[in-house]
């Protein structure tokens, strides 16, 4: 990828503006400024014969960088393409067009107006609004508009609109066993605990009797460590004891991602943008491989008829990764709702009904995988 950011980088110093090499844009408009002076002095008859000879001369001079200009843009651009044509050697797919029924431009046009307000862009997506048929209630907006103000103060260290919203949605919270009022209320802590100097860690202590101490049940060792931590201020050498993640800066910048995930799950939707996803998966290599697929499957007739099912691999990242498929050793069968993954008291982790097939008249089921005999009403179920 560097040829091409290389490329990139250079075009856009060349449409940039700047004192020593205006952009064309920038001389067209110096250029409309000077005929339009000249047409009021046309007009006031305070034109001479000299100053025809300078719009003239200024005219031409304008056009030459102009022309020089446009020269290096399609040069960058030229080789920009050829680096593209490099980079990628498989052309996209092309298909049928998906998006003709009314139906399929109204759901295409809701995405990108939820995608816009969701990540903040709201002029843009007023504009886009405005020129499509899209309804999004006001309320909906306003709740976009409530998340993004949240997630400013978070970044300027103020969570009380966040503490504000998690109290409100405390049984949401709950159900979902989420330790995002246990995190805020921990990143104000820390705060406290290292902003006084001289140290002084009674208003830090004061805060967490009053604060941190309803979660003791629930994060009862994370807790202990909050409070033994007072022992090893001021912050250098906090920094070189076994509390040093403590004094990371993630501990508060990690705040906005999880306010952000648990503010759109109260809200129906997903941890990531939509749009964003398709986007980094999509343009990360899996429309080449699919299309690659379908092309030397389609080639192989008779091999494979189920064209719409390819039996090809797409990398994604760990954050892409929605589910886990835990594929048995034994059985060679990936795991289900009825025959889940179990893991006997070695650790090794076969199927249920693997498990089951294995069992002996004596109730103990002997490990595939190694010596060791274990009841099978020991094994454990993991949940993917």
């Amino acid at each position: 990828m560097d040829p091409l950011l290389k490329e990139l980088t250079k075009l856009e110093k060349l449409t940039a503006t700047s004192a020593k090499s205006p952009s064309i844009v920038q001389s067209l408009d110096s250029l409309l400024h000077l005929l339009h002076q000249a047409r009021e002095k046309f007009v006031r008859g305070e034109c001479s014969e000299e100053d025809i000879r300078q719009l003239v001369q200024m005219t031409e001079n304008k056009k030459r960088d102009i022309d020089e200009r446009q020269k290096e843009v399609y040069s960058v651009l030229s080789r920009l393409g050829k680096a593209l044509d490099k980079r990628f050697t498989t052309p996209l797919p092309t298909y049928s067009d998906l998006f003709s029924l009314p139906s399929s431009v109204t759901a295409l046009e809701r995405t990108i107006a939820l995608h816009l307000l969701r990540t903040g862009q709201f002029e843009v997506a007023e504009t886009f609004l405005n020129e499509s048929e899209i309804k999004i209630s006001d309320e909906q907006r306003n709740q976009f508009v409530d998340l993004h103000q949240i997630l400013k103060a978070l970044r300027n260290q103020d969570i009380t609109p966040a503490l504000r919203w998690a109290r409100n949605n405390e049984k949401f919270l709950q159900s979902r066993n989420s330790p995002l009022e246990f995190y805020l209320h921990r990143s104000q802590y820390i705060r406290l605990l290292l902003s006084s100097h001289p140290p002084d860690p009674l208003p830090a202590i004061s805060y967490a009797n009053e604060n941190l101490r309803p979660f003791y049940k629930e994060h009862e060792a994370e807790f202990r460590r909050l409070m033994t931590c007072v022992a090893f201020i001021p912050l250098p050498r906090l920094q070189n004891s076994i509390y040093k993640d403590l004094a990371l800066p993630t501990l508060h910048f990690d705040l906005e991602p999880l306010f952000a995930k648990e503010y759109c799950a109260s809200l129906g939707m997903s941890r990531q943008v939509p749009l964003r996803v398709v986007g980094d998966i999509g343009g990360g290599g899996a429309l080449a491989r699919i299309e690659k697929g379908r092309k030397v499957l389609g080639d192989r007739k008779g091999e494979w008829s189920q064209i719409d099912e390819l039996p090809i691999e797409i990398p994604l990242t760990s954050e892409n990764r929605y589910h886990s498929i835990f594929a048995c050793l034994v059985s060679r069968e990936q795991s289900t709702e009825l025959n889940p993954p179990m893991m006997m008291a070695c650790g090794h982790v076969i199927s249920k009904d693997s498990l089951q097939k294995l069992n002996k008249s004596g109730g103990r089921s002997k490990c595939p995988y190694c010596p060791i005999e274990t009841l099978v009403g020991s094994a454990l179920r993991i949940y993917l």
